[in-house]
């Protein structure tokens, strides 16, 4: 049995603000199935990142959908994406170290 989104976010949120970093959902989607965007930024390069979820033979994980992109084409990215699912989930973490926090794995591309 898979988590509701709802719960999944909400363990994301928690586990980077236990250890430091400023999260919020900045989008709210689905509770049961919508899918999730996250969007880190390094606080300490000024740089950010985004992260979207990728089916994988071993389950889920995560890719960069837009590798080394300005913070503006990040927000052109997410917007795209909601005008297409009107059910995704948008999480924000700000992090010192650039963490996002995922224990699935994250494949670089």
């Amino acid at each position: 049995m898979e988590l509701h989104t709802e719960v999944w976010v909400a363990a994301l949120v928690r586990r980077a603000e236990l250890d430091g970093a400023f999260a919020a959902v900045t989008r709210k989607g689905d509770a049961r199935a919508g899918q999730v965007l996250v969007r880190v930024f390094n606080q300490s390069d000024r740089s950010a990142q985004l992260f979207t979820a990728v089916d994988d033979p071993d389950g889920t994980a995560w890719m960069e959908p837009l590798p080394g992109a300005s913070e503006g084409d990040l927000d052109a990215y997410v917007e795209r994406q909601l005008r297409y699912d009107p059910d995704l989930w948008v999480v924000e973490i700000e992090d010192r170290q650039g963490r996002h926090f995922l224990t699935e794995p994250v494949r670089i591309p």
